[in-house]
């Protein structure tokens, strides 16, 4: 198995692969579920890899039960309606739970891995718990799975003017892509995460949108070959993010699960890195730098218009846009203080 194919499920799990086992006595375990979205359900390398959470979680007192769902949508509705203890969502549907960590993956936010490793450092501080926490709701790990390209069926289009009347697979749950793919002028056609791919492969839109560690394992060289490509320009920084019930499991058990999938930060970007690799060279398509920057701007304008609508957490944007400007201060927006 290659890099590449382990790409997408192994984003989730850093977590808790091969970590050290201290035994717990068996007299305090408790038993919890642990619902993991996996497309390719339980024989798919996401929950493969999550398995190896088990024997770790053991060592802090928590036996976890794993079940794997297909259907995103679903396991977040039983995770809701408490059916699951703790969920492993992507950080878009992860929203719903806490508007801060499901803000991480704003339009243009974060631009590069370096930026993204600043806001993950801060966000593993204790002193960042609060912002993890919304009612009983914890956020109990981030793990990074890369930046978020355009896939492209016709390399031909390659300027924002050109993508008017084309059709985007667009997750129709996430309120902020729908928004941007009408300001481009194209057309949304609703799908998940469980069937963009097909979607974008047989035809049935000109574009969709997905992180590099998708491209092998969901076969979107189907739909980009032989003509498509792969714009390289950065849309987004996508996550997985692990949310529990905060009052079924035992008190600081969240802070050890954040600091293990912080410390194996370094292995998912072993991965992420490999899975861009993976993108034959002559497939990616290059934007000028000229075109970068209005991108840029034109992605501040619609995460503002959604920061007013509600969709993303203003202290998100306003600590995300203090990291782009520490990583490069001689963006044209650290001056401005918009955000």
């Amino acid at each position: 198995m290659t890099h590449g194919k382990l790409g997408l499920g192994a984003l989730g799990l850093w977590l808790l692969l091969g970590a050290s086992l201290v035994q717990a006595n068996a007299g305090e375990m408790v038993k919890r579920s642990f619902c993991v979205f996996d497309p390719i359900g339980s024989n798919g390398p996401l929950f493969n890899v999550m398995k190896s959470v088990r024997p770790t979680a053991m060592g802090w007192g928590v036996d976890l039960a794993l079940r794997a769902y297909t259907d995103e949508k679903i396991v977040a509705e039983e995770f809701k309606a408490g059916q699951c203890d703790s969920v492993l969502l992507t950080g878009t549907r992860a929203r719903e739970f806490n508007s801060f960590t499901g803000s991480i993956e704003a339009l243009g936010a974060l631009t590069s891995e370096s930026q993204m490793r600043i806001l993950l450092q801060t966000l593993a501080q204790p002193s960042a718990a609060t912002l993890l926490r919304r009612d009983n709701y914890e956020v109990a790990g981030i793990l990074p799975a890369g930046s978020i390209y355009l896939f492209i069926r016709d390399r031909e289009i390659d300027t924002v003017g050109e993508l008017q009347g084309k059709k985007i697979a667009t997750l129709d749950y996430d309120n902020a892509a729908v928004t941007m793919v009408r300001h481009v002028g194209a057309s949304v056609v609703g799908a998940n995460s469980a069937n963009f791919a097909g979607k974008f492969n047989n035809g049935s839109v000109d574009l969709a949108y997905a992180p590099a560690v998708a491209y092998t394992p969901l076969e979107l060289y189907k739909g980009v070959n032989p003509g498509g490509g792969v714009y390289a320009y950065k849309l987004a920084q996508m996550t997985f993010q692990i949310i529990h019930h905060a009052d079924r499991f035992p008190a600081g058990y969240g802070d050890k699960v954040r600091a293990h999938a912080f410390s194996r930060v370094d292995e998912a970007y072993g991965l992420i890195e490999s899975a861009e690799k993976d993108i034959p060279q002559q497939t990616w398509m290059h934007p000028t730098e000229q075109q970068i920057q209005e991108y840029d701007r034109m992605l501040r304008d619609v995460r503002l218009s959604l920061r007013e609508e509600g969709t993303y957490d203003a202290r998100a944007l306003k600590l995300m846009r203090a990291i782009r400007c520490k990583d490069d201060p001689t963006r044209a927006e650290c001056a401005i203080a918009a955000e």
